[in-house]
């Protein structure tokens, strides 16, 4: 997993609520179980036409958010079913950061295993973020994780926290696999007095 240090980057603004996992990523798109490949599915039925032609309204389809790499929008982001590969499909698409007043538990969870960061911040705040993102390029943010702030384009520096565990795994890059593998050589010592004690069990 990529570790989260700090970014900046480009901030797309989605003012809306209830942002639910089947927007995220719909239903039909669930058939694989690869990581990959979902970003151009995301938010699918918002960024396309009937006909798969791009909705231009949509804020993923303008420039200069095709390059976004954080996401704000408002209260319950990744509500609904607890599909993972609705940060499977941000990540995919580049989105490293979401940032809303509050995100559904298994989501919220989903994200830290999978390398983007939730951010909380009040709906004021989200409001205001969202103001400057419609900026566009002219108008990066910087989320820092090790000093946990966000720091706006006139430089203000709003503060947030993270859980002092998830964000020791998110700036390390270390999922579920990864924590496991820190105690490799304990369990490889563990395997070889088993072999030596029970060897019918390696046979």
């Amino acid at each position: 997993m990529q570790p989260f240090t700090t970014l900046t980057g480009i901030a797309a603004p989605m003012p809306a609520a209830n942002v639910d996992t089947d927007k995220i990523i719909p239903a039909r798109f669930l058939k694989t179980i690869a990581r990959t490949g979902l970003g151009k599915s995301l938010f699918a039925n918002m960024r396309y036409r009937e006909d798969g032609s791009e909705n231009p309204d949509f804020v993923l389809n303008q420039d200069p958010y095709r390059k976004a790499e954080v996401l704000i929008a408002y209260e319950n982001f990744g509500c609904g079913s607890s599909r993972e590969h609705a940060p499977w499909a941000l990540l995919d698409f580049g989105i490293r950061c979401v940032i809303a007043p509050d995100f559904a538990d298994i989501f919220h969870n989903n994200c830290f295993k999978n390398g983007i960061l939730p951010v909380r911040l009040p709906r004021e705040v989200c409001e205001t973020l969202i103001e400057d993102a419609k900026l566009g390029a002219n108008a990066r943010i910087t989320v820092d994780l090790e000093r946990q702030v966000v720091v706006r384009p006139n430089g203000e520096e709003i503060p947030f926290r993270i859980d002092e565990f998830r964000r020791h795994l998110l700036l390390n890059g270390l999922d579920d696999i990864g924590q496991t593998l820190q105690h490799a050589p304990a369990i490889d010592g563990y395997e070889a007095r088993q072999k030596a004690a029970q060897p019918w069990l390696y046979a």
